[in-house]
């Protein structure tokens, strides 16, 4: 692969962290975005190769800003890996709606915010490679992170329609969909909204439980995922979305199964509506 120059929003820690190291240790120049100077410090400390740039995506007017400096600066960047995010964990009826919009603001607006500022510079170079992190919840769901699924879901539609748009420019636009991994999506950088309804103690507790119990331990190696980020980029057929981890394959591949056997119980009813 060419040596190119990445621009990783949530560099300082998890996937951000993982595929920045990764890049480096190819030879890869990498700018990477943190929220605070501590995390700036972080990253400075962890991976002293890496540019560090303060930028909230929540940020959206100021985000051009940052990019057009960061061109400026250290010229073109080739790929954007929009990482930036955090897990919500929460039942739906128990649930704030601010909770919500602050999962949408950083999972999706943010996102599309930065995705923008770097748009009519690929097209124009007609060149570039857009890495939107989703999940496996964004193409399954489950009980309990349904602002997440939900955030994530919209990512995953809006990357799609991305990849239409600018592919006549030679623009590439795939979603990164893992599973679980050894981040700390599931620990400290989670946000749980309080238990407030008992009759959701049985489906929810039990789940809420796991996923603390599971947390670090999960079987996703977050640098095995970096590795498979740059076998991606390196590929000229890059697809519309990449499942990452067995039980991303495992539960994506029982939805469609799912989905499949619905679309034929109800086909009579589907096809009843045409005039």
């Amino acid at each position: 692969m060419s040596k190119k120059t990445f621009f990783i929003t949530g560099a300082n820690s998890g996937f951000g962290l993982a595929i920045a190291t990764a890049a480096i240790a190819d030879g890869h120049a990498v700018i990477g975005t943190v929220r605070s100077d501590a995390g700036r410090a972080k990253l400075a400390e962890l991976l002293p190769a890496a540019k560090t740039v303060l930028c909230d995506v929540t940020e959206f007017d100021r985000i051009p800003y940052v990019v057009e400096d960061v061109e400026h600066e250290h010229g073109p960047v080739d790929v954007l890996i929009n990482n930036a995010g955090y897990g919500h964990e929460g039942v739906l009826e128990e649930s704030p709606l601010e909770e919500m919009r602050r999962q949408f603001d950083v999972n999706v607006f943010g996102a599309v915010a930065v995705a923008k500022a770097f748009l009519p510079r690929f097209r124009s170079r007609r060149r570039g490679f857009i890495i939107n992190v989703t999940s496996m919840g964004g193409m399954i769901t489950m009980p309990g992170i349904g602002y997440y699924c939900g955030s994530k879901f919209a990512l995953q539609g809006i990357s799609e329609v991305m990849r239409s748009e600018m592919a006549p420019f030679g623009v590439h636009v795939t979603t990164l969909c893992p599973g679980s991994f050894r981040t700390d999506w599931a620990g400290r950088s989670m946000v749980r909204t309080d238990r407030s309804i008992a009759d959701y103690d049985l489906l929810f507790d039990p789940i809420r439980q796991a996923r603390q119990e599971k947390s670090g331990q999960q079987l996703g190696d977050p640098a095995k995922l970096a590795t498979a980020v740059l076998t991606l980029i390196d590929s000229d057929n890059p697809p519309p979305q990449l499942l990452l981890g067995s039980d991303a394959l495992t539960f994506v591949s029982a939805r469609i199964e799912r989905l499949q056997a619905e679309i034929e119980a109800w086909k009579s009813v589907t096809l009843s509506t045409d005039g």
